[in-house]
């Protein structure tokens, strides 16, 4: 592992995340945008809080633009921690995009509160906020997590980290 960013005031150090991960609420103002729409926009989302990793976001259903998701069939994951994950595909126009989003129909206790929320990839959408602070995407094609500002890393993820 690369040396670890020693936070400042007002930030976070994934290194501080617990493992197993730590589900959270949050108020904060989430935006994912793709092809000129706000696909989803929420002030009542979860965040999951994982060592090496920024966090990922879950936004409620309610708070989606449905009409622009469909179910993958057949697309599963299993999160030893969370359960077995479907995915959505997104398309808003003529756009569509594969796997854009996670869910879990059916997930650990610890994790009842997400239940059929949806979490994005930010490498797949045109941008995602929080707060009004545009996302960068954590590196590689696995973890999704969303890095702002107040988070530092070094972040699992990209090319030669699968082993920290």
């Amino acid at each position: 592992m690369r040396d670890r960013i020693k936070p400042k005031k007002g930030q976070e150090s994934v290194w501080d995340y617990p493992r197993p991960p730590k589900l959270e609420s949050t108020s904060k103002e989430l935006i994912v945008e793709l092809n000129g729409q706000i696909i989803a926009r929420t002030n009542h989302a979860y965040r999951v809080l994982e060592t090496s990793h920024p966090p990922t976001y879950y936004f409620p259903p309610s708070d989606l633009k449905l009409e622009f998701f469909k179910v993958r069939a057949g697309q599963r994951s299993f999160c030893e921690w969370k359960g077995s994950a479907s995915y959505w595909d997104v398309q808003v126009g003529e756009r569509l995009v594969p796997s854009m989003a996670w869910s879990y129909t059916n997930p650990s206790a610890a994790f009842a509160p997400i239940k059929d929320y949806l979490s994005f990839y930010a490498s797949k959408a045109d941008a995602c906020y929080v707060d009004g602070e545009l996302v960068n995407a954590q590196a590689g094609d696995f973890y999704g997590g969303w890095i702002t500002s107040d988070i530092v890393g070094p972040f699992k993820g990209g090319q030669g980290t699968w082993g920290w």
